[in-house]
């Protein structure tokens, strides 16, 4: 009996590790390709760091809607999924499913139609960026295709498929990396080389993409349906919930998680809102939106590329945490959190000392037609560290269901960042304001305007 349970154990922990590495091969390798189509985007004539500042304005609007209608969605339906799996109720967790898709297809259509009928008003009052229009609507179908994909994807890490999920996110990157490519040059002939144009053609290649990694997805159901079905067939505990009850067990648990995301995508969209804002009082608005195509554009990109690994982590995490917790297995608890840690510690030290070293050799590698922005990337390097402790500790504290914590945590972080940022502009040479910076996860308008002045 004794060898039984170790060798359920040591299956576990293969099938954990599986899903591990699974994940971390597909996110270095969708990180790759995304570098690669920012390399050609930054490097292109006629798009450089404005066409980037154009974009991720845009993009950040687009984020911010994508977290309220589906980021935490896979991790809670994987918590709450796992857990009804774990105690053998496969119907249970099926019906979550289902009920998850109705709720958050029509979260993410209003997503959508908020998106696209509000771009006007966004880029030119929101964000002061007029160009932004056409990327915002490029965008507004895409939240919809991410919406009910989140829930697909939730469903089958909960049924320790990563695979899937993996697959459908490479296939998305490689048809954003394609189509970026074929569609920037397309509009860039047809356009007369429209900066404006380029970057409407830039993000609708995302949209497009989201639809390919669900019509994976879908497929990928299609095909299982019939394993599925015998799962259900062989369900034990079984407990009838009504679907109000489902809906409002979803949302307890997906909200505190977007609201997570939620205060992340805030702190980006301060930046957002304020960079150009600020900037232009001290330069043109070219040379603004060009200083917050460096950020957006190249240093965010290289300092994600180190974060994508360590991303595996927290998401293996919530489903396994919460089986474990089901069965009452604080070991397995403690085991899988305390492994991620130290892995996370190990990858995230190197890259942080790498980055801030190699900051301008980096730069001038990768963007030999664009190379500002060293003292932004070595100064950004600094958080690469903490931030992969926090995905970890994140999916541990999601998977136990502690969910409010790292909302509350990115909400002071938020409101430090806020006060740095109006405390600013009385002094742009005051070195007590970098630390700020460092401490509140980098107001970048001030990062920003430094790096212009000393280069």
């Amino acid at each position: 009996m004794q060898k039984d349970e170790e060798g359920k154990k040591i299956t576990k922990k293969e099938t954990f590790m599986q899903g591990v590495v699974t994940l971390v091969f597909s996110q270095i390798l969708i990180k790759l390709l995304g570098l690669i189509y920012v390399l050609y985007l930054t490097n292109r004539n006629g798009f450089g760091d404005k066409g980037n500042g154009i974009v991720s304005a845009g993009y950040q609007i687009y984020a911010m809607l994508l977290t309220i209608s589906s980021i935490g969605v896979p991790n809670a339906i994987s918590k709450l999924v796992s857990e009804r799996i774990a105690v053998g109720d496969y119907k249970g967790g099926h019906r979550i499913f289902k009920i998850a898709f109705a709720t958050f297809a029509m979260i993410g259509l209003a997503g959508s139609l908020m998106l696209f009928f509000g771009a006007n008003m966004i880029a030119n009052f929101w964000l002061q960026i007029p160009e932004a229009e056409m990327t915002l609507v490029a965008l507004s179908p895409a939240i919809f295709f991410v919406a009910i994909s989140s829930v697909m994807r939730g469903y089958f890490n909960a049924m320790q498929n990563i695979k899937a999920t993996a697959r459908s996110q490479t296939i998305e990157q490689v048809f954003k990396t394609a189509l970026t490519i074929i569609l920037v040059e397309i509009v860039a002939i047809i356009s007369n080389v429209s900066t404006k144009w380029m970057a409407g053609g830039a993000t609708l290649a995302t949209t497009l993409a989201t639809f390919a990694g669900f019509g994976y997805l879908y497929l990928y159901y299609k095909n299982i349906r019939k394993e599925i079905a015998t799962e259900i067939k062989r369900t034990s505990n079984y407990k009838y919930e009504r679907v109000k009850s489902i809906i409002k067990k979803i949302l307890l648990v997906s909200i505190p998680i977007a609201l997570t995301a939620i205060m992340s995508s805030i702190n980006k969209n301060i930046d957002s809102f304020t960079v150009v804002r600020s900037l232009k009082e001290f330069m043109t608005e070219d040379m603004a939106i060009s200083q917050y195509g460096i950020l957006g554009g190249k240093v965010d990109t290289l300092i994600t590329l180190p974060l994508s690994i360590n991303v595996a982590f927290g998401t293996a995490l919530v489903p396994a945490i919460a089986a474990a917790k089901a069965k009452k297995d604080e070991k397995e608890i403690k085991e899988k959190s305390s492994f991620s840690l130290l892995i996370s510690m190990l990858i995230g030290l190197p890259c942080t000392i790498g980055m801030c070293i190699f900051a301008g050799p980096i730069l001038n590698l990768l963007f030999p037609n664009a190379t500002a922005g060293t003292s932004v990337l070595q100064i950004s390097s600094f958080t690469i560290i903490f931030i992969m402790l926090d995905q970890t500790i994140n999916g541990t504290l999601q998977g136990y269901g502690k969910l409010i914590i790292p909302t509350i945590s990115l909400g002071v972080r938020c409101n430090c960042k806020i006060y740095s940022k109006f405390n600013f502009s009385t002094n742009t040479r005051n070195w007590c304001t970098w630390s700020c910076n460092f401490i509140s996860s980098m107001p970048y308008d001030s990062i920003l305007y430094c790096n212009y002045m000393f280069n």
